[in-house]
């Protein structure tokens, strides 16, 4: 079991002791979707959600919570990682809301459990890190996402000697095939050797006189993988889904691969700002307009509609549309959209309009 700060199961998780699987449940699913460290880069999250993801394993298992309740942190230390994520069907917690988190502990693509409390042996391959940038529509419904991942692989035209195939590298004479120079003197009693790289084959301790016409002599070919991923409707910006075993190979045989991590992005909108889950956009109006009320038509992510704008309204109204902005990820519901109103002041005045406001002018300083 792994070494986590001694604090009590129930407060970690912030239920009672008496509390039924589904507080439980309901508990760690809103602590966990709080702290993953896909989501909250926050100093301190990831081993806040190790030690969420220990008590939970913990309590929701009948017979691991009561060895808990009987013998406090000596009856579980026995369980391993293994035994204690092995049995959760994490994606029935939190699978039918498209998460789009990885926290399986199986799937040959090093899952999050064994990516926090590994099962030994070699490391896996390295993560690789792409951006995803999807408009605001792709955000607000959510879906599947086409993503390219350049990667290199072993040509297959000549396994990876970079020769062309019936041929073989050509050792360097200078060095042996070693790469490396030495060279040796003694002061005194003293020996002292340098080693360098050889300057005839720059390190590599061969030469390809005929290169491979399909790698062109460096023994990998790139190729792009398409990979679909899913992205949760009202995703946050910058937030990263993993797919599992999709990123580098293991330096190792028989070890999996690193996974993929997608970051996502909001695709610059002209219609829109995004902050959150909510939208803002700015309107301008007319001078008049703002003083006898208007109405105008705003583009929301549904589209168009008619918004009333009161008479008086001043410079930078902010006026709101409940539920026109973007699904709130952490919650039910949406954001809204705000309206920024700017009043336009005319720099230049017809006759007509230059007699209209100067009548205005007189009745307002006599009203005053």
């Amino acid at each position: 079991m792994p070494a986590t700060t001694q604090r009590d199961f129930y407060e970690v998780l912030g239920v009672p002791r008496e509390a039924d699987e589904k507080k439980i449940k309901d508990a760690f699913r809103e602590l966990a979707l709080k702290y993953h460290p896909d989501r909250n880069k926050e100093r301190g999250a990831e081993e806040k959600f190790k030690e969420i993801a220990e008590a939970y394993a913990v309590l929701s298992d009948p017979k691991k919570r009561a060895e808990y309740d009987t013998g406090g942190f000596a009856g579980v230390a026995s369980y391993s990682a293994e035994d204690l994520f092995g049995g959760i069907n994490f994606e029935e917690i939190f699978g039918g809301r498209g998460f789009g988190f990885d926290f399986g502990m199986s799937g040959g693509g090093g899952g999050l459990f064994e990516r926090f409390f590994g099962r030994g042996g070699p490391a896996r391959g390295e993560d690789i890190e792409i951006i995803l940038t999807i408009p605001l529509e792709k955000v607000a419904s959510g879906g599947e996402a086409i993503v390219r991942v350049p990667r290199s692989e072993k040509c297959p035209e000549c396994e990876g000697t970079g020769c062309r195939p019936g041929t073989k590298p050509r050792s360097c004479e200078r060095c042996k095939g070693s790469g490396r120079q030495t060279t040796s003197r003694r002061d005194g009693g003293v020996m002292f050797q340098q080693i360098t790289t050889c300057p005839e084959c720059d390190g590599r301790g061969q030469f390809i006189d005929k290169p491979c016409p399909k790698c062109e002599g460096r023994g990998e070919v790139e190729r792009e993988e398409k990979i679909t991923v899913k992205v949760p409707p009202g995703v946050e910006e910058e937030m990263a889904l993993r797919v599992p075993g999709h990123g580098y190979a293991s330096p190792q045989k028989g070890v999996v691969p690193g996974d993929l991590l997608v970051a996502i992005r909001s695709e610059p909108d002209a219609r829109f700002e995004r902050h959150g889950a909510d939208l803002w956009r700015d309107a301008t109006i007319d001078v008049a307009d703002a003083a006898l009320g208007t109405k105008i038509n705003v583009p929301t992510l549904d589209g168009e509609v008619k918004v009333n704008v009161p008479s008086g309204t001043q410079p930078d109204t902010v006026l709101r549309l409940d539920g026109k902005g973007l699904p709130n990820f952490k919650a039910r519901g949406h954001g809204s959209l705000y309206i920024r109103v700017n009043v336009r002041v005319p720099q230049k005045l017809s006759p007509e309009e230059r007699k209209l406001f100067e009548r205005l002018q007189a009745i307002r300083r006599k009203d005053k």
